[in-house]
This record gives structure tokens, C-alpha cells and sequence, in this order.
């Protein structure tokens, strides 16, 4: 499909041919990555502004956006990612070499301990949530690690587009995790400027810490 196709199509008739590309045509550098590649620019965005000392990425695949994430971070000459999966097996050796790039293999929530080591005093922390989607698991992932995120960073929970604009993934799931975090919750606040290629995968999905 091009453009001269899709004109006349909406957003919701449009998605699955982007899903399509996204989850099985994608790479960085090639290397597979599942990533909307209009998130990943305001990642670049949010990235060059902030500088943050450590980006915690759970959920690493292929290791694609891990490394997209390191060499930003190689860009502004500062950083760390810290990345865990339940296994790492399918990350290509080099992605595992760079001098940017942590990983711990293992349940998150589990590990939290570990990744409190890698974090000083000072340091400003980002967090990209992109695990398993399940509700339960979304949840717990967000309560565990929002006490590290710092003042003015973002707590960024991916696939939240799963039954919101994407008839995929587990139903309830990232957006109803989002919404049950946020009850009550005066720590962070929805940044729905970040969504302003319209496109994205992660509907309020961008939580910023005040």
C-alpha cells in the first residue's frame, strides 16, 4: 500500500498495515527491532533534552531498540542503558559489547535490587516499560520501578495500544495498567504532547514525573 492508496483510509483501516511492517519488516542497523519508529524519534527528542544518566529498558528482544538507545546516548556523550529480559539469548554479541549497554537477565520486579546499583544519587533516570503487556505484570513492573524515576523524567509504558486502536495482545492490558496506576497517583501526569505524530503505540502511555 502507498500513500496515494491510504489517503481516504482511517487511522483504524491504516494500523494494521503499519503493525504489519513494524513487527515484521522493522530493523535498526540490522538488527530486528519492534518499534514504532515515530515513538522512537520522540525518544531521540525526549533523550536529547533530558540527558538522562540511566535508561532502564525492560523488555529487550533482539536487542534492536537497546542499541538505538546506547547510540543516542553515544551522541550526547553521556549515559547508561540498563536492559532486562527474561532471557537475552537472542541478542547478537556485539549489541552485548558496547560500552553503553547493561543487561540483566531475569523477572524485572525481581531484579530491582540489581539495577538500584547501577543508579548514583545524582543521577536522572528514564524507564521504558516493554515487557510482557499483561495487565498484572504492567502493573507490577510500574509500581516496582517508579520510585526511580526522577523529577521531570518520564516512566514510558509501551503497547498500550493493545485494544485501543489495535485489536492485538492481551486484553486487559498496558492501557488498563496505565489507568489503575494513575488512580489516585500525584507523583507523575499523562504527557499526551509526546503523542503528537498522532501515530503512536503507546496512547497515554508517556507518564511524566512532577
Amino acid at each position: 500500500m502507498y500513500i496515494e492508496d491510504a489517503t481516504y483510509m482511517t487511522i483504524e483501516s491504516v494500523l494494521p498495515y503499519f503493525q504489519d511492517r513494524v513487527m515484521n519488516k522493522t530493523t535498526y542497523l540490522g538488527v530486528k527491532i519492534y518499534k514504532n519508529p515515530l515513538d522512537a524519534w520522540i525518544y531521540q527528542e525526549l533523550i536529547f533534552a533530558m540527558r538522562p544518566d540511566i535508561i532502564i529498558e525492560i523488555g529487550n528482544a533482539y536487542g534492536g531498540s537497546t542499541l538505538f538507545l546506547a547510540h543516542i546516548l553515544d551522541f550526547i556523550g553521556q549515559g547508561k542503558v540498563i536492559g532486562l529480559d527474561l532471557s537475552h539469548k537472542s541478542i547478537p554479541a556485539f549489541i552485548k559489547k558496547h560500552r553503553r549497554i547493561h543487561f540483566i537477565e531475569g523477572d524485572a520486579c525481581i531484579n530491582v535490587g540489581k539495577v538500584k546499583n547501577f543508579i548514583g544519587k545524582n543521577d536522572k533516570v528514564l524507564i521504558i516499560e516493554d515487557s510482557a503487556h499483561t495487565y498484572e505484570n504492567t502493573l507490577s513492573v510500574l509500581r516496582t520501578y517508579a520510585p526511580l524515576v526522577t523529577k521531570g523524567s518520564y516512566f514510558i509504558v509501551e503497547d498500550s495500544i493493545c485494544h485501543h486502536g489495535l485489536n492485538v495482545g492481551p486484553n486487559p492490558g498496558p492501557w488498563n495498567a496505565i489507568e489503575a496506576f494513575m488512580e489516585g497517583n500525584h507523583d507523575f501526569v499523562i504527557d499526551r504532547e509526546r503523542e503528537s505524530f498522532v501515530i503512536t503505540y503507546n496512547p497515554r502511555g508517556f507518564l511524566k514525573r512532577i
